[in-house]
């Protein structure tokens, strides 16, 4: 018997690989003579590095960054087998855990880090990059990431705009004269599961910017501000990037990575699908399981457990989702090629008690499908 596990992290408790093994020890547990296949995903958020690099026996390389307050941080980036493809997470620099919640303010928070993080990949020798963009404390529209690879932002009198959002709003001129060079030849992926556009109703100030400490007057004041600055890369550069669908992700980095670094924005699944040569490694499984800590009718929306289960679906393999919580809206992603959702949860717990418990929980219910399974 062959059982591919593909899950996603449980965000908060769990990375996606240690999800996998939970679940390899609970089949194993039943059958232990099964082969079981480990690919822990990601969307292109958490966890992206660590997909890519074990799936192609990649290298893991460690540096200290700029954090989103000014502060050092150490963060990892990923060189994938084929030597030359550098992987990041922007929330490994930038990303809202590492400010702690009564010191987090968009007005100021900056994507320095990430930018840090893309010139170390390309001092490895990195030639193409994949940046994974979920999970930031951000909303500066990526101008830190341009400034930490010599991109400079002036205000009316030629001075350099300090750090954060709200800076965007006295930018006159954009000088990209001393933008590193080895950009020009690389070929940027950039890793991303929303289509939310810059600005306005639907834009990254108004969605984001609440969960990253803004107020109702803050996230004015910085959609405002990226509208400036959308005006301003049109005048200077000649792109419009305002209303690219995605151009809003991660406080608007995404726009930043298109109008500066010719980033491509794509949906992280399927580029982690087509790094793991996904559709190749299920072929000829007899079952499939995925997971994600929360399972809803949003998992349709570039999630991993809907992306495992579209796959799987033209082959025909039946397909399994453990989650912490599955609602009853994901009743109708069944039609998507799952076959059944389980919560792990398997009694009355707080979420304390849950997260602290989770590979424990996994294991046991990844068991219980097995026994069913293998009487059916």
């Amino acid at each position: 018997m062959r059982i591919v596990i593909a899950p996603d992290s449980f965000k908060g408790s769990l990375s996606a690989f240690a999800v996998a093994e939970a679940v390899e020890r609970g089949v194993k547990r039943v059958v232990p003579e099964a082969e079981c296949v480990l690919l822990p995903l990601s969307d292109g958020g958490e966890g992206l590095v660590e997909s890519l690099v074990e799936a192609t026996a990649g290298t893991y390389h460690e540096f200290q960054a700029t954090g989103p307050l000014g502060e050092p941080v150490w963060a990892k980036l990923g060189v994938l087998g084929d030597g030359s493809t550098g992987v990041i997470e922007m929330a490994q620099a930038s990303g809202l855990p590492l400010v702690p919640p009564e010191k987090r303010n968009p007005l100021f928070t900056t994507t320095y880090g990430t930018g840090e993080l893309i010139r170390c990949a390309l001092d490895l020798g990195c030639t193409q990059l994949v940046i994974g963009i979920g999970g930031s404390a951000t909303n500066d529209g990526g101008m830190g990431m341009a400034q930490a690879l010599g991109v400079r932002f002036l205000d009316a009198d030629g001075r350099e705009l300090g750090p954060g959002g709200a800076e965007l709003a006295r930018l006159e001129k954009i000088d990209i004269s001393g933008l590193d060079p080895r950009l020009a030849e690389a070929k940027i992926e950039v890793a991303c599961d929303v289509d939310n556009p810059l600005t306005g109703p639907s834009g990254a100030s108004h969605i984001y910017g609440p969960q990253k400490g803004a107020t109702p007057a803050m996230v004015e004041q910085l959609d405002r501000a990226l509208m400036h600055y959308a005006e301003v890369i049109r005048k200077d550069l000649g792109k419009d990037v305002e209303s690219v669908p995605g151009a809003g992700a991660a406080g608007g980095l995404g726009a930043g990575l298109m109008a500066f670094l010719g980033g491509r924005l794509v949906s992280g699944i399927q580029l982690v699908f087509r790094v793991l040569d996904f559709e190749r490694q299920v072929q000829g499984a007899d079952l499939v399981f995925t997971g994600e800590g929360k399972f809803d009718a949003q998992s349709a929306f570039g999630k991993v457990p809907v992306g495992v289960a579209r796959a799987c679906r033209a082959f025909g393999i039946p397909v399994i989702v453990l989650a912490g919580t599955v609602t009853l809206d994901s009743e109708e992603l069944h039609g998507e090629g799952i076959t059944a959702s389980f919560s792990v949860l398997n009694q009355p717990m707080s979420l304390e008690e849950a997260m602290a418990r989770t590979a424990e929980l996994v294991e046991f219910q990844a068991a219980q499908v097995m026994r069913l399974w293998a009487h059916r």
